[in-house]
């Protein structure tokens, strides 16, 4: 076995067996540590670890260090064990998803003299990720890339989907990598004893460390069921038959996309509403066809973003997401709740009076943002949050009312709002794609701006208005298509908008 017990500089000496183990909360890191304690306990080593807690809400993982050294090796003297790992003198680093892993190199603990790295391949977006107003995701296939070439060894492969299958953690597949690796000086068994006396989850424990140990052992990640891929005409009757007047006007790209919009707005409003977008799309449509044979980009692109738009995020929308059986069944799943015991879910909610009174109709809702002392009253409810139980009856039924308002909706001041908005967009992209092509599908993109609710909503609503009344001056300048999109890309690199108004204040 690889055992790293002598001094790779060269030193006669025994050293300890290093190893750091990053974890996001609810992953077991713990436990695996725990488990690697007990492990080189029974084995004639002594052990020690320490832990430093890592940041809430993704944005750090807890990093637990442990050390070991063999008891025959210390004779009658207690060595001193190091509390926290050091950069470029680590031997075993676990990660439990593939950005962990990334961040233990930035830090220096992976090493190519040294380190043997384990790590899950699926990602966990980091808040960053989540919060950036445009795509961006950091490239799975570049950290990859970068891990491996900071290793000595590396065992990577999606860690998240075996603890799925086998009902168990991702803590107990990185368990069975480190006994596949070959890295510790314990056999299989020995591993597999320390999980049968922690006697928590064992059966389950026991499928996802032999699942890891056949990976890491042969290199090859185990076959799992695959995944279909997302094909909602095959899924729902309902969506063929309204698909089925404008299917053959469909190219192979553009033909799952209107689907999945039909399917989500049905789902976020109902079937005329499905049949409102179908409409909206049918003059995209015929320009697509005056161009046979060429890519319908166009078409693909207000496909996707009006979808996106007419289903736009209202609190009727989160309290009807909130309170559906197969959100309380995935959050079962995740948390991995056992027969015979109670999950308990507390939502944090702090809707503003802008998001109230624009549920109400129309009339109602101006009334209350355009009168001081209803809106001051009001804002005296809502300054601050609430924590709503939507396991308990009465926290169920709040969200509930909230959500029955959805017949309503259209009637609505946000609906009135973004109605008038989707319908001039859309006239646009069609007046424009009859001159200049290019320019449409720029201008197709635009509405993509203004998303979510709250000082989002506004701030993403102004930059929108800001680039439509911009149109008229580009077409005037002649390279309107390639100035529109970098303008675009200004508005989502930061979320203050600094950038923007410095690029906007250049045309001039």
């Amino acid at each position: 076995m690889n055992t790293p017990l002598v001094d790779t500089r060269g030193a006669a000496r025994i050293r300890p067996i290093t190893i750091a183990i990053l974890a996001m909360g609810g992953e077991g890191g713990g436990v695996l540590a725990d488990w690697i304690i007990d492990l080189a306990e029974h084995g004639g080593y002594l052990a020690q670890m320490t832990s430093v807690p890592g940041v809430a809400q993704r944005t750090g993982a807890t990093i637990y260090y442990v050390e070991l050294f063999p008891k025959a090796a210390a004779r009658d003297k207690k060595p001193v064990l190091a509390l926290m790992p050091v950069p470029g003198d680590v031997d075993i680093v676990m990660a439990s998803e593939l950005m962990e892993a990334g961040r233990a190199v930035t830090r220096g603990f992976v090493t190519p003299d040294r380190t043997t790295l384990l790590t899950s391949t699926h990602r966990v977006y980091t808040m960053l990720e989540r919060t950036a107003l445009a795509d961006d995701r950091v490239d799975a296939t570049a950290i990859l890339k970068s891990i491996d070439e900071a290793s000595r060894r590396l065992h990577a492969f999606d860690m998240a989907s075996i603890a799925d299958a086998t009902g168990s953690l991702v803590s107990a597949v990185l368990f069975g990598a480190l006994a596949g690796s070959g890295t510790l000086p314990f056999q299989k068994m020995a591993f597999e004893a320390t999980i049968r006396r922690g006697g928590v989850g064992v059966e389950s424990s026991v499928r996802a460390f032999n699942a890891g140990f056949e990976a890491a052992a042969s290199g090859n990640a185990p076959a799992l069921p695959a995944e279909r891929p997302f094909d909602p005409q095959a899924r729902d009757t309902a969506v063929q038959s309204l698909v089925a007047p404008v299917d053959e006007a469909l190219s192979i790209v553009s033909r799952p996309i209107v689907s999945a919009g039909v399917v989500r707005l049905a789902d976020y409003q109902n079937e005329d509403y499905a049949k409102l977008y179908l409409k909206r799309l049918a003059p995209v449509i015929e320009i697509e066809k005056a161009r046979p044979g060429k890519p319908d980009e166009l078409l693909t692109e207000v496909a996707r973003n009006l979808a996106l738009a007419m289903a736009y995020e209202d609190t009727v929308r989160v309290a009807e997401l909130k309170i559906r059986a197969s959100r309380f069944e995935r959050v079962r799943n995740e948390v991995v709740v056992k027969d015979g015991q109670m999950l308990e879910i507390v939502e944090y909610m702090h809707p503003r009076t802008q998001e109230i009174a624009e549920t109400l109709p129309a009339s109602l809702g101006r009334f209350i943002l355009n009168t001081p002392w209803v809106r001051g009253i009001v804002d005296s409810f809502t300054k601050k949050g609430r924590k709503v139980k939507t396991s308990s009856i009465r926290g169920f039924m709040l969200l509930y009312v909230v959500a029955s308002l959805k017949p309503l909706r259209p009637r609505s001041l946000r609906w009135i709002d973004e109605d008038k908005r989707q319908t001039e967009w859309l006239a646009k992209v069609v007046e424009i794609a009859r001159e200049d092509y290019a320019l449409a599908v720029e201008v197709a993109h635009l509405i993509g701006l203004v998303k979510g609710y709250g000082d989002t909503h506004e701030r993403g609503r102004e930059k929108y208005d800001s680039l439509m009344a911009l149109i008229p001056k580009l077409r005037a300048r002649g390279n309107a298509a390639a100035e529109l999109a970098g303008l675009r890309k200004a508005a989502m690199a930061d979320e203050s908008g600094q950038g923007f108004k410095k690029a906007v204040a250049a045309l001039a």
